[in-house]
């Protein structure tokens, strides 16, 4: 296993990272990466253990329903999160590609155990450029709008195209690449499903982040250790050798790849959801309190609204944990659950924000900064007005605004606001499979036997 700091020396392998138009020399010493890294680093270090044969307790696959509920209640960092869900997607299609192509189920399972040997990171590859989205990929008029397989050689395949929104890539060790959608009988370049190093010739990331900017991480409490930077992973004309490779033409089986990230994607979306309800029902009720309103009913409603939707998101996720199947000792969620409760999480989450917002007031987006409580010319009048009632210090009520804001008012925000929908796929995606997955027979049943009629497609 390695520690935090093995997990930063393996950064310095040549990868091609970009940001703001500058290639990045090293990553580790780069100020938008820094706070990320250590994050990530933090992470090894909390897992770390010294036997030879140990592996992450956290990359373990669970063996049962009760150790998937408390892999559930374990909070980690962003990039050993996404590790985990690369790697349960994987099992999972590894599961479902058995029939149609044996030797990438086996493949799959060998890349699996030595992930965890080797205690890496991966990243989830999906989303590709697509260029004209009312077309599919054989019909774009650069071959190159899905990622595709340009050579086809004895010892691999070459690869080419881009992959967008990933989180994490520069900081990652391996790229997990899948279609990204269900491939037909003629789009077999397209029918690819494999594994690339962070550092492979020909792979090139962009970054963007919701990084805060400022000079002082004070007034980003949240941002600063949850953002993760996000990259536009470009593939030009990349070797993938055979014991790499998942998935090589059958197009039957490209869905499966998808639909099993989709799955663990939106599980663990439900998983952050669920804990980030209660964390804005405490928000709410944190600020109601500073301001000296929580005796206010209609301010009690709102938090009592809160209240329910939090409710409701952990009862899905709870749902989805205890219906949970188990295959090939792969504890698979309950899908029907994950995707209701993505959804519902999803679709509510803004106007969660919305009464967060509402109930805060104007100093959320207007309180000075921790810098100014420091002045000693402005500190003391600031902390004089921010106060309210004699027990609320002024500067806990502006240090409490700075934590609103940046969850509820920032770019950080507005990022976590677009990302929330889109992970595991749009609001649609998860409404297609909800109702996919939902015993349709069984309600019919109900409705006609309380109408008393024959079911007149028997």
């Amino acid at each position: 296993m390695l520690t935090g700091e093995d997990y930063r020396a393996t950064l310095n392998d040549g990868r091609q990272i970009y940001f703001d138009g500058e290639r990045v020399e090293s990553v580790t010493d780069h100020h938008i990466f820094k706070r990320a890294i250590d994050v990530a680093a933090a992470g090894y270090d909390r897992f770390y253990d010294p036997a030879p044969e140990a592996i992450s307790a956290y990359l373990d696959t669970p063996d049962t329903i009760e150790e998937l509920r408390e892999h559930a209640d374990t909070k980690v960092d962003p990039l050993t999160s996404t590790s985990y869900s690369s790697l349960m997607t994987l099992l999972t299609s590894a599961d479902r590609i058995a029939d149609i192509r044996p030797d990438g189920s086996e493949a799959i399972r060998n890349y699996v155990k030595e992930v965890q040997q080797k205690d890496l990171r991966i990243v989830e590859c999906i989303t590709d450029a697509k260029g004209d989205r009312g077309k599919r990929p054989s019909q774009q008029e650069d071959k190159d709008a899905y990622l595709r397989v340009v050579q086809r050689r004895d010892d691999g395949v070459v690869i080419r195209g881009a992959k967008l929104h990933i989180s994490s890539a520069a900081i990652a060790h391996e790229l997990m690449t899948i279609p990204t959608k269900s491939m037909k009988p003629g789009e077999e370049e397209y029918a690819i499903a494999c594994a690339v190093p962070v550092n492979a010739p020909g792979v090139k990331i962009v970054n963007v982040t919701s990084e805060p900017r400022g000079e002082d991480l004070l007034d980003a409490p949240i941002s600063a250790d949850a953002h993760a930077p996000m990259g536009f992973v470009i593939y030009e004309d990349v070797f993938v050798p055979n014991e790499r490779i998942f998935l090589n033409g059958e197009t039957a089986a490209a869905g499966s790849f998808a639909h099993a990230l989709g799955l663990w994607v939106r599980i663990n979306g439900l998983k952050n959801m669920a804990d980030e309800a209660d964390l804005m029902v405490g928000f709410a009720q944190l600020i109601t309190e500073a301001n000296g309103l929580d005796r206010v009913a209609h301010i009690k409603d709102k938090i009592a609204g809160m209240v329910i939707h939090a409710t409701l998101i952990r009862a899905t996720l709870e749902a989805a944990v205890s219906n949970s199947t188990v295959t090939e000792g792969v504890v698979v969620p309950d899908e029907l659950y994950a995707n209701a409760g993505k959804y519902q999480g999803a679709a509510y989450r803004q106007a969660m924000i919305q009464q967060i917002q509402d109930i805060a007031g104007g100093s959320l987006v207007t309180a000075p900064s921790t810098r100014d409580l420091d002045n000693p010319e402005i500190g003391d009048m600031i902390r004089k007005y921010m106060g309210t009632r004699q027990e609320i210090d002024g500067a806990y009520r502006t240090r409490l605004f700075l934590a609103l804001r940046d969850f509820a008012a920032s770019g950080y925000s507005g990022h976590n606001a677009v990302s929330t929908i889109q992970a595991g796929g749009g609001l649609f995606a998860q409404r297609v499979v909800t109702r996919s997955r939902y015993d349709m027979d069984k309600a019919r049943r109900m409705a006609l036997e309380k109408a008393g009629l024959d079911d007149p497609w028997a």
